[in-house]
């Protein structure tokens, strides 16, 4: 199984980047514009780009820690895999460690969501920083 992984350091608390990436409010504002998601266990987060429709189901949480996502409906190469976000807190920053999992090979798929999940990390961590995300 393959993994994306993107850590990076967030100038702002684990509580505002928890915020950020479990609320409808927050996605939209760094990741998908047409999103529809609660920080509930069970929930199915739906996430449209224009005519691809995402639905992750929120199978874990831990206040200010961690949420995972299970896909559940996507293009073929996410079916079944695990997008997760651990926060910890570093000197008054949040040291965000992102991954996309279970993936069954590295492919042309692969590398392209390796790039764009790194774009978006990006917008989540000037979201978090400055209010201003650059969502699609």
């Amino acid at each position: 199984m393959e993994t994306i992984r993107h850590n990076v350091v967030i100038k702002t608390s684990p509580e505002k980047v928890y915020q950020a990436v479990t609320t409808q409010e927050g996605i939209a504002s760094w990741w998908c514009k047409q999103t529809t998601a609660k920080p509930e266990l069970g929930f199915m987060n739906i996430f449209t780009f224009g005519t691809f429709r995402n639905e992750m189901k929120v199978a874990e949480l831990s206040d200010n820690k961690r949420t995972e996502w299970e896909c559940i409906q996507s293009i073929e190469e996410w079916m079944g895999t695990r997008i997760s976000f651990d926060l910890e807190e570093r000197n008054g920053n949040t040291l965000l460690r992102f991954t996309h999992g279970g993936w069954k090979a590295a492919t042309d798929m692969f590398a392209v969501c390796n790039y764009d999940w790194a774009r978006f990390i990006s917008s989540l961590k000037t979201f978090c920083e400055t209010g201003t995300g650059e969502p699609a």
